[in-house]
Order: structure tokens, then sequence, then C-alpha cells
């Protein structure tokens, strides 16, 4: 892991929180980010789930900054080279595909890949990863089996970034996780609330859990 992207990795803890969306429409991401930024969350994965995530990226990156914004649902080699281009800030994957991994450090982005079992795991350090995604976290076992795989691996100081049924409602008892890094919302701005251009509400949103990691992660 070059020093760029342990800075990058260790900067995104330091939040605890990242956004992730999915954008239909470009024009909606920097009202979005704007958005998310005045209620104190710094840092949004767009999803590559749809054909207006590149530009979304692009406008933010325009916009928006101050935004940590990346790019998640990298599934193809040749996205993260795109990815590069557009201007990701770091790139996560739901899954452990070597070629995308290989193809991410070959070209310096900071990239989280997705394990959901102990192979995963070991995979994952054979490239020198330490931040990954742990995902589907709560169809898997939620925290319960975060502790069980993630323990013959804890002297490693290896940190997971859950996503997948993390909530308002639960997302105190993963930042009080210590193996948890970060946590990924969809709930900060779910689509319905993009799409009726709610900015307030996601701004709400956004300020209600980093009351919450504040609470627990006060730094």
């Amino acid at each position: 892991m070059n020093s760029y992207e342990a800075t990058l990795f260790e900067t995104l803890q330091e939040t605890s929180l990242i956004a992730v969306l999915m954008i239909e429409d470009a024009r909606d991401a920097i009202p979005v980010a704007e958005a998310l930024l005045s209620g104190g969350v710094k840092a949004m994965e767009l999803t590559l789930r749809t054909d207006a995530a590149w530009e979304a990226l692009q406008e933010i990156k325009r916009g928006v900054p101050e935004m940590i914004a990346g790019l998640g649902t990298i599934l193809q080699p040749e996205q993260v080279t795109m990815a590069v281009a557009a201007g990701a800030a770091f790139g996560v994957a739901p899954g452990m595909n070597r070629r995308v991994v290989e193809a991410a450090i070959a070209v310096g982005l900071p990239f989280a890949p997705g394990i959901c079992t102990p192979s995963d795991i070991e995979t994952a350090l054979e490239f020198d990863r330490t931040f990954l995604k742990f995902f589907p976290c709560e169809p898997s076992g939620g925290l319960k089996y975060l502790d069980a795989i993630a323990a013959p691996y804890a002297h490693l100081g290896l940190k997971y970034l859950p996503l997948g049924g993390v909530t308002e409602q639960n997302c105190a008892e993963y930042f009080k996780h210590p193996h948890v890094g970060a946590i990924g919302g969809s709930w900060l701005a779910p689509k319905n609330l993009i799409a009726s251009k709610n900015w307030a509400a996601i701004t709400e949103n956004a300020r209600r859990a980093v009351d919450i990691k504040l609470a627990i992660r006060p730094v």
C-alpha cells in the first residue's frame, strides 16, 4: 500500500462515515454533495449502478472539491482506469476480484475490495489490502459474524467498511466496534430523496448520523 493510499484510508477512518448513493441524473450531483457536507458528511461513494455516476463524479470534483468522492461497484479492470481518469479519490468493490485489485494497485487508486469470508480476507492480504469492505454485512450476520471472521487476523490491524444493512438505528453499534474503520450509509441520501430533490432531508439525515458518530468517536 502506497503512502497516498494509506493517508486516504486514514482520512476515511477519521470521518468514519461514507454516504453511499446512486445518482440517476448528474444534475443532482452537486446539490446532494452540498447537502451531505452541510450535515457534516465529508465522504461519499457513487455506485456504478447508473450511467450518470461517471458524470456525477466529475461534477462533484468540479463543483464541490472538498468532498472526498469515490466510486463503488467497480467490477472490471477497465473501470479502474476510467475511475482514475474521472478523478475518483478511491474505489470500492462488492467482492475480491484479483484482476480489479491488480489494476487498482498498478495505477495507484486507493481500493477497498469486498470480503465476506476468511478466504476473501486472505486473498485480499496477498495484495496488501488492509481496508476491506464487509459486504453484505447484516445479511451475513452483522457484527457477531465480523467478530468471528476478523479474529484470526486482528493482529494485522485490518479495518472493515461494513455496507449492506447499516442504518441510522444500528449504526451506533458499528461505530463502537474496534474492527470497523468506517461505515457506509445508503440511508443518508436514498433515491427517493434525491429524486424529490429534498436536500434539506438529506442534510438532516447526515447531521443525525454525524451526531451519533461524534458521541462515540469524538475525533
